[in-house]
Formats: C-alpha cells, structure tokens, sequence
C-alpha cells in the first residue's frame, strides 16, 4: 500500500510539473482563447516528459474546463479569460490529493445518503443488478478468494439505484481506490465471510423491502470495521 502511494504522489508531482510548464506556455506566447496548444509529441518532448503523463495532464486541464480537445485537430485553449486561466491553474496545482482517512469518511458518508435513494427509488431491474452483485461476492469468499471487485460491484449498483447521477459520478471516483488499498490482503474465511455476507445481505433485503429508515441503518452498520479501521488511523 506504502508503495502505491508514493508512486500516485510521484505521479501527481509530475503532472502538476507539466501543468506549470503548459501555463508557463501558455503566457509565454500569449496564447488567447481558441488558440491551439503545440500537438503532444511536441510539447512531450520539449516538457521532458512522456505521452502518457502529459495526457493525462491535459486530461485534467480538461475536466476544469481549461483546455478543449477535438479529434482529428488538436488541444484548444478554452473560453476563458486569462486571469481566470492563470488563477485556476494555480489552485489546480495547489489542490492536496485527499488523505485516506478522509476518502473513507467521504465514503462512508456518501454511501449512507446513497442506500436511502436506493431503497425508495430502485427498480426490479436494480434489484436484480444488486443481487447478482451479490451473489457473485458471496461465492468467491465461500471459496476462500479475493471478492474485491465483487465488492466494488455490489455498491456501484447500489449506487446506480439511487438514479442520482451526481451521487454516482462521486462514488465511482472514491470506491474503486479506497476498496482496492483497505481489502487487498484481506480475505475473509469461516464464520468472517458468513459475517460480511450477512451483512452484505442485510442491505440487499433492505434496498429491496423499500425501507430508506433501514437500508441507512444496515448500511452503517455494514462499515463498522471500516470504521473501526478508520479510528485506528486517528
């Protein structure tokens, strides 16, 4: 876990590196909205960088809605005025990448609103997603293997049962990273897995009777060992 850290934090040293040298380009020729970046090859290799890094910088100028890529044609700076441009660049590179601590609170509390939207909101359709989900977690720790994707499935569906597509968008970025780095290593054996199925189970039943007051409940207690394990990061 120490590893993939480091290497995400080293990762993101170097995207905000290519971030300040493509602002630095940017006021350097005086670049206005509408104008085109240099193609990637290009600036990859003036940068010292690799194609993958300085895509995935660009990608990330892109979600802030600072830059504009069009197939076939090229990086595009976007509608936006300078200031503005060199004011939100320089948050961007600022911005902290959440701690862990602070992933599993904000999924924790997400899950809870989460599980009430799906109980008074899913379809069969859902329910059925949600079941299979489950199924397929609960064989694999009877067999004694790893379930961590089966786990990301099950409270993805969920999530989709809420029909609240910001709530979605929010839990598919926080779950696949927290599940991955809290459950790898763990597998459940013996009367453990029959305890997390269970409790999988309980939310399942409580999604599926249509009962938000319950769902919250099953769902909360469904993170009492996340939550004990985040007491003894404290």
């Amino acid at each position: 876990m120490k590893l993939e850290i480091l290497v995400h934090k080293e990762n993101q040293a170097i995207q905000n590196e290519i971030i300040s040298k493509i602002q630095d380009l940017i006021n350097y020729k005086n670049l206005e909205p509408g104008d085109r970046l240099p193609p990637e090859r290009t600036m990859a290799d003036k940068f010292g960088v690799t194609r993958r890094n300085l895509s995935k910088a660009i990608q990330k100028l892109e979600f802030y809605g600072l830059l504009e890529s069009r197939p076939q044609s090229g990086t595009f700076i976007a509608n936006i005025g300078r200031l503005a441009m060199n004011g939100i660049l320089d948050n961007i590179q600022e911005l902290e990448e959440p701690d862990f601590k602070s992933l599993i609170e904000t999924r924790i509390g997400l899950e809870i609103l989460i599980v009430q939207f799906a109980a008074q909101r899913r379809s069969e359709s859902d329910l059925t997603k949600i079941e299979s989900a489950l199924h397929a977690y609960k064989k694999k720790l009877l067999e004694g293997k790893d379930a961590v994707q089966e786990d990301i499935l099950f409270h993805l569906e969920i999530a989709k049962a809420s029909h609240n597509t910001a709530l979605i968008t929010l839990i598919h970025l926080i779950i696949p990273e927290i599940i991955g780095i809290y459950d790898r290593d763990r597998i459940c054996e013996g009367d453990e897995a029959l305890f997390e199925i269970k409790k999988h189970e309980d939310v399942y039943m409580a999604i599926k009777a249509g009962d938000p007051q319950l769902a919250k409940e099953k769902m909360d207690s469904h993170f009492n060992r996340l939550k004990g394990y985040l007491q003894s990061l404290v």
